[in-house]
């Protein structure tokens, strides 16, 4: 539900405001209510001096630890986050709906493999084990229960992780299970095996990218014939790179084969949508700035192929209309007041989203 908290109107005059391709000439943006108006009675008036004003971004892959979160995210100008797996409930519901700061969405406990790292060390509840494909209604109904937004899948390659991993037929049962509950459904996937084994599920959205191999043309083709979006994490894999000592280019692994995954994935019309893995948990191998690294993740888009425009809109409508949140991500009357005004033209230069003048969420000011 937005809030439309009741405050003065006001005007941000003299901005040029994204639309999803480019600028527009310096104009005015009104809001009213926690919404973008059509017209302004009376109020204050914020001169923009030129600036850009954007929507708000959306991180469609963060954890949360703290209510502080929110402040963080907010700063940086995130004013949506999207959860990928928290717990407890109470914390998550502790961070919903909180008046002027960052919105969140949460598919709470994720669906893992027994002995996975999921239960082992992120303590999630043993109900979200599943054992095989009849556990799959049940794991649902306990989302459902649970009060998620969407749904969650370990992927782990079996190969590797053993009994741990999820079977394919395990995961294809839990994407049907989602879907005819009405969830989307996000899987966990970070290595070819893995990438493979959610492809033929026909998830929603994969997150992350392989960092030893990359995605393949085969593959590549099969998600834009069933419609399935990449959460790439770039961030979270240049980390895990420099960690562990892999190289930025040439042979071998490292982020140069992610960001060419992605560059063959936005060539070919696969959907592509601004995610960080943003965390503070201890036992990950590398853990993004609450935030900031939002910034970092768009830079490293733009590093693999993708056009300023198209990095900003990975982050406001595009993601917005894949999640069906179709009150933000766009600047248009009747919208959710999520704004950042900031220096510079980051169409062009998408590292002056860095140059923050201002943060409203819902019409709050909270930079």
């Amino acid at each position: 539900m937005t809030d439309t908290t009741q405050q003065e109107p006001f005007a941000i005059t003299n901005v040029r405001v994204f639309d999803g391709a480019g600028l527009s000439e310096p104009r005015m943006v009104v809001v009213a209510d926690g919404l973008i108006s059509s017209e302004l009675s009376s109020g204050n008036v914020i001169d923009g001096a030129g600036g850009t004003l954007l929507p708000g971004f959306i991180d469609a892959h963060v954890h949360l630890d703290s209510p502080d979160n929110l402040t963080a995210f907010a700063t940086w100008g995130v004013t949506t986050g999207l959860d990928m797996g928290t717990n407890p409930r109470s914390l998550v519901d502790s961070m919903r709906n909180v008046a002027g700061l960052t919105d969140i969405r949460s598919a709470l406990s994720p669906a893992s493999g027994p002995g996975g790292l999921q239960t082992t060390m992120n303590t999630f509840a043993p109900s979200t084990v599943l054992f095989g494909p009849d556990d799959a209604e049940a794991f649902i109904a306990d989302r459902v229960a649970e009060g998620c937004d969407f749904v969650k899948i370990i992927i782990e390659d079996p190969a590797d992780k053993g009994d741990a991993a999820l079977g394919a037929d395990t995961i294809a049962a839990i994407v049907t299970a989602a879907h005819a509950a009405g969830f989307l459904t996000i899987a966990h996937a970070s290595s070819d095996a893995a990438v493979q084994l959610g492809i033929d599920a026909g998830v929603d959205f994969l997150t992350h990218v392989p960092l030893r191999s990359p995605v393949t043309a085969g593959q590549i083709a099969t998600m834009v014939d069933k419609g399935i979006a990449i959460i790439p994490t770039l961030s979270m894999m240049e980390g895990i790179g420099a960690k562990f000592g892999m190289p930025t280019g040439g042979p071998g692994p490292g982020i140069h084969v992610a960001q060419a995954s992605v560059r063959a994935m936005r060539e070919a019309g696969v959907p592509i949508l601004a995610g960080t893995d943003a965390n503070n948990a201890p036992f990950v191998p590398f853990s993004p700035k609450l935030g900031e690294s939002l910034h970092g993740e768009l830079e490293l888009l733009v590093g693999a192929g993708l056009t300023p425009a198209e990095a900003l809109r990975s982050a406001t409508e595009l993601v917005a209309d894949s999640f069906a949140l179709h009150d933000r991500g766009r600047i248009a009357a009747g919208l959710r007041a999520d704004l950042i005004l900031v220096d510079g033209d980051p169409t062009s230069d998408i590292s002056a989203t860095r140059a923050i003048r201002g943060v409203w969420i819902t019409g709050n000011r909270v930079r």
